[in-house]
């Protein structure tokens, strides 16, 4: 009903919005508007505020929760964490996937990034990530398949032997996969099963695309995953290194570099 909740700050408008956005998963900006009690432009500004921070997206005439869980501390504490570069990065890579395309997605938090942008998109996901499986769930515009498998409680994401074998059997135009480090032996992670799931995942793929950010290079990490040149296309932030650049080029892998601007958008590298 109209003024179920009493006026309030600006701030304390957006929190309630994101509550009940996150409760329906989705919800239309009339419904929104009539239980705030204020107008659709107002509930359209706060959710592009909300968007801003990676809470929520507009989308179909409404709203879509994209929060993670707050049960996934580990996921949690990582997302935030160079920000503005893994969300310039994501806005370089979703200009990879066009109309139609079948995407697996990993579990690694710039991929999570890439994920929030996909949303409206009519793709095929397969993902063994539930923040990213929570997303495509309510999108009405993709078709999704979540990757079953022996779950890590930290990240929420699916591993092991079934999640292997489940991966096998699938074929997917592109893999998008994010990375702990990587230094000239190659890419690497640090969960030892996990690394087993992405190797299945590029089997699975006719092309496959690193997202890491310009931190990344020029360390290890517990296990590696695959040499460098093993990868089609590597999208990172525009911190990396002129050596680096040299090196991912000489190998022959496309490298794609974001700027990262003060807003934490992508723009047209040089």
């Amino acid at each position: 009903m109209p003024g179920t909740y009493q006026s309030a700050s600006v701030q304390e408008r957006r929190n309630q919005l994101l509550e009940l956005i996150r409760t329906r998963r989705f919800a239309t900006l009339e419904e929104l508007a009539a239980t705030l009690g204020v107008s659709e432009s107002t509930v359209r500004r706060d959710v592009e505020a909300l968007e801003q921070q990676g809470d929520a997206r507009r989308i179909h005439g409404g709203a879509l929760y994209t929060g993670t869980s707050p049960k996934l501390a580990h996921f949690d504490v990582r997302q935030p964490m160079r920000w503005e570069q893994k969300r310039a990065i994501a806005r370089k890579a979703v200009e990879l996937i066009s109309p139609g395309d079948t995407i697996i997605l990993d579990g690694g938090t710039t991929t999570y990034e890439v994920a929030r942008l996909l949303l409206g998109l009519p793709i095929h996901v397969v993902t063994n990530s539930l923040p990213v499986a929570n997303l495509f769930a309510s999108d009405p515009a993709s078709d999704l398949v979540f990757v079953g498998g022996s779950i890590c409680p930290r990240t929420g994401v699916a591993q092991g032997p079934h999640a292997e074998a489940m991966i096998a059997g699938l074929r997917v135009r592109k893999a998008i996969l994010s990375v702990a480090a990587a230094n000239d032996e190659g890419f690497f992670n640090n969960n030892v099963l996990l690394v087993e799931t992405e190797r299945a995942m590029m089997q699975a793929a006719d092309e496959i695309i690193v997202v890491a950010d310009s931190s990344k290079f020029g360390h290890r990490s517990l296990m590696h995953l695959c040499p460098l040149d093993n990868v089609d296309c590597v999208v990172t932030d525009d911190g990396l290194s002129p050596e680096w650049r040299t090196k991912i080029d000489a190998l022959g892998v496309r490298l794609i570099v974001a700027t990262v601007s003060e807003n934490g958008t992508a723009e047209p590298a040089s």
